[in-house]
């Protein structure tokens, strides 16, 4: 049958629509792989990124912000501070015969490893000197032992106590000469009032620490330290010690104070330790670490501000009281704004030399120093805490 010319006209348009639909749905059909292909590229792309390409192109938008780096942590100044410390009589007798650096062998990898290790020097250094009449104890200590106390990382000692002139002025002045030729820094005592008084400043860590030394245990007034007077740092009175720590405070970032104080042999501390050891922290001191009794004492929080009533021995001879065989490596970490966190290291005080204690005797000498000390509690570590 023959087509009209419409019917031919139909048809053609009809071709042409189908041909199009084709032409089209290959193209939609062709885009839509370009987009895909496209969109795995940028997918392994972005997640094979070499690492220093991919720190170019950082993220953006809303929770950009948890991804950027912490700030670094404010700076701190790690102590340690060690009791008491002699090298003579019966001590000076093992130094000789196990050497110099007897005493520290245990314990000189904490020494070495913090930034500043003070101790309280209860001895005169000198092969001279005239000892005081009618004194129980006296003391006289070997120069040749100091190269090893400054080698087991002793950096700074406190001469405000009361044996320091036990070899009279003679011997004060060689044990500073000792002491500088040597390396070792001394607070508490100086050739006169000024120099027994001032601090001694050291920056660790972009932080200024000033270590001061007083003593309320002097046998005699003429060991008084005054104008063009060698002698010791004394704090019966505080004024002249809170001046001392004021004028610290304008030249440094934190204030140690040294006190040599309190009752020999006794657990707890006095009235008037506890009364200049508040004066001290009003005066700006951020820490308070005394000796002198020969046993521990404990710690007590003031204003935020920790006071260490007592060390005990360190390296000292040994008596017949069990109490001052009880000794320990206070370790203090302190920030630039003057907060300090403290850990007790129970140590045994030997006779010439200081030993850690095993777990089980630590742990029992932390319990006692914390029945000893005011609204403190110390933990199985040996961290100090204020109790709430």
């Amino acid at each position: 049958m023959k087509q009209t010319r419409a019917q031919r006209v139909r048809d053609q348009r009809k071709k042409k629509r189908k041909m199009w639909v084709r032409v089209s749905m290959r193209t939609l059909l062709f885009c839509l792989i370009a987009v895909l292909a496209v969109g795995v590229y940028s997918f392994f792309k972005t997640f094979n990124l070499p690492t220093d390409e991919a720190n170019r192109f950082p993220e953006s938008g809303p929770d950009s912000v948890s991804q950027m780096p912490e700030p670094a942590p404010d700076p701190h100044i790690h102590l340690s501070f060690v009791g008491d410390v002699i090298m003579s009589g019966n001590v000076e007798k093992m130094l000789i015969e196990k050497g110099y650096d007897y005493p520290y062998t245990e314990v000189t990898k904490w020494f070495t490893e913090d930034d500043i290790t003070i101790a309280n020097l209860e001895t005169p250094v000198t092969t001279r000197g005239t000892p005081p009449e009618n004194k129980e104890f006296i003391y006289k200590s070997p120069p040749a032992a100091l190269p090893a106390l400054k080698k087991a990382g002793i950096d700074v000692v406190n001469l405000a106590n009361n044996h320091s002139m036990d070899q009279g002025v003679e011997g004060l002045l060689d044990t500073f000469t000792h002491l500088d030729e040597n390396e070792i820094a001394y607070v508490g005592a100086g050739k006169d009032m000024e120099r027994a008084y001032a601090p001694v400043i050291i920056e660790k860590n972009g932080i200024r620490v000033a270590f001061l030394g007083f003593s309320r245990v002097i046998p005699e007034v003429s060991w008084y330290a005054g104008k063009n007077k060698p002698g010791v740092a004394a704090t019966y009175d505080p004024a002249l010690a809170v001046k001392a720590i004021q004028e610290a405070r304008s030249q440094a970032d934190l204030v140690i104070v040294i006190p040599h104080w309190g009752e020999e042999r006794k657990d707890d501390p006095l009235a008037n330790q506890m009364e200049l050891a508040r004066a001290y922290i009003d005066a700006g001191a951020d820490l308070v670490v005394g000796g002198h009794p020969h046993v521990l004492q404990g710690f007590e929080t003031y204003k935020d501000k920790w006071i260490a009533y007592s060390l005990g021995n360190f390296v000292f001879t040994r008596s017949t009281e069990p109490r001052t065989w009880e000794s320990m490596i206070l370790q203090a970490s302190c920030t630039k704004s003057g907060d300090c966190a403290l850990k007790a290291i129970p140590v045994h005080a030997e006779l010439a030399r200081a030993v850690p204690m095993n777990e089980t005797d630590g742990s029992i000498l932390l319990k006692r120093l914390e029945s000893i000390s005011i609204n403190a509690r110390i933990h199985s570590d040996g961290s100090v805490s204020a109790k709430p």
